[in-house]
């Protein structure tokens, strides 16, 4: 049964708790409602082709559960055709739920901000239903609503609406899920992290959010850009942003988001509008770009959406034991350098003329365009030996990712390609301008040659 029905020809919301149905502009209306419905009983109309249907909890989820209406007792009541209908008002909630909305209020409140759970908020003649609403800086509201493995695929198709809904009236919607699927939807702003047991939700440690936050890379095309133009021309010498995908911890993320330092934007790349979480900094700076695509953004001051955190972490990948080859970095060994020790950097040489690079002499990606310098050149191709070695190793980085199904084993897989593939375009760039070559046909024939050998 439910309180809410919607009536599919009037198209107005049914509160049968008031005596006026909410709606004092129509006198009579329960009475005509109710006697239409009984005649429709008495012809033998089924229930699903009358006028009902349920206006809480299926509609929200974008269910049609057809209604009918009774007295019982002296009370009005609206009782749904289907069993599985009625059972979709009283799912428990998961224990997975429940230890996610307590670390979104606790977090919030560590950063000074208030909030509450299962939230009922009115907006006109109908009910906004918040799992978890944060009032943050600046009369920010932050509606956060949790969807996990155990959901009904179709309680996501009224997602766009509940979150149009929310935005319309100061409520910033911030979705969570566990599930990939649902993440690599662009109805709303999704974050997603690693699916884990409720008692794991619940600690204190670091629990990461894989999916959802970006960096924004801003970029000139030119000749000497790494990224390809989205235009889909050679180089047309404006000013792009791109998208990089980047881990943020959840309660940095709760908190910033209601201090506003952490904002959702709309990225269009080509004819997809995508939905990200990005820091306020390179949300103005994106602004700055559409007003002006033909140069870059100015630099603002860098604000950090994570810090170092003194708790371990939620849950943490299991990494191989070093081999007897492999020499631990040092102390001050910087986080942000690129593993080339998975990488063959240089091919099978004397070596008189060159010498492998280790982990601690290798030059961090940054720097890479300023000190790399290839050593050989093929002769069979033209090309050195080193650019030719680093694209082998990127594609075949690439190729063992898509073999591996284990969530861990596939971020883990993810990053050595990155990486890979950053030192292959460092390498191309610093090539093409020694030798004042255009750096898209270099790469065109360098990907040519090593994915399509001649035979």
């Amino acid at each position: 049964m439910a309180n809410v029905v919607w009536h599919k020809n009037f198209r107005i919301l049914l509160d049968l708790t008031r005596d006026d149905l909410d709606h004092p502009e129509f006198p009579g209306l329960w009475d005509l409602i109710y006697a239409t419905d009984r005649f429709y009983g008495r012809r033998g109309v089924p229930v699903s082709e009358r006028d009902l249907q349920c206006g809480g909890v299926c509609r929200d989820m974008g269910v049609e559960a057809p209604m009918h209406l009774r007295m019982r007792g002296g009370r009005r009541e609206a009782v749904h055709e289907r069993r599985e209908d009625e059972e979709r008002h009283s799912v428990p909630m998961s224990d997975e739920h429940k230890a996610y909305q307590e670390r979104i209020l606790r977090a919030a409140q560590e950063g000074g901000f208030g909030g509450d759970s299962e939230v009922r908020t009115r907006v006109g003649r109908t009910w906004i239903q918040t799992d978890t609403l944060i009032e943050g800086a600046d009369g920010r509201r932050i509606g956060w609503e949790v969807q996990l493995s155990t959901i009904d695929e179709r309680g996501l198709r009224g997602v766009r609406a509940r979150a149009g809904k929310a935005a319309k009236n100061g409520i910033t919607p911030a979705w969570h899920t566990d599930r990939l699927a649902y993440a690599q939807r662009n109805d709303t702003h999704w974050t997603r992290s690693d699916r884990l047991p409720a008692h794991v939700i619940a600690r204190n440690g670091d629990l990461r959010i894989v999916s959802g936050f970006r960096v924004l890379d801003f970029w000139h095309c030119d000749t000497g850009a790494l990224y390809p133009c989205p235009h889909g021309v050679r180089r047309c010498g404006k000013a792009h942003a791109t998208a990089k995908p980047r881990d943020v911890l959840f309660d940095d993320m709760v908190r910033q988001t209601a201090a506003g330092t952490i904002v959702p934007i709309q990225f269009r790349a080509g004819k997809t509008v995508h939905r990200y979480w990005v820091t306020n900094v390179d949300r103005d700076r994106l602004e700055d770009l559409d007003s002006d695509d033909t140069r870059l953004p100015p630099e603002r001051e860098d604000t950090h959406a994570t810090g170092a955190s003194r708790n371990r972490p939620t849950c943490q990948p299991a990494t191989a034991p070093p081999t007897a080859q492999d020499s631990p970095p040092p102390d001050d060994f910087p986080a942000t350098r690129p593993l080339l020790t998975a990488l063959p950097l240089q091919p099978a040489a004397p070596a008189a003329e060159t010498t492998p690079p280790t982990l601690e002499t290798a030059p961090p990606a940054l720097t890479q365009r300023e000190a790399h310098t290839p050593q050989a050149t093929d002769t069979t191709t033209g090309l050195p030996s080193e650019l030719i070695t680093l694209q082998q190793a990127a594609d075949a980085a690439h190729l063992k990712l898509q073999q591996l199904d284990d969530h861990s084993e596939r971020n883990l897989q993810r990053q050595v390609w990155l990486q890979a593939a950053e030192a292959t375009q460092a390498a191309v760039t610093h090539y093409a301008r020694t030798k004042r070559l255009n750096r898209y046909e270099v790469e065109a024939r360098l990907r040519r040659l090593v994915r399509h050998p001649a035979p």
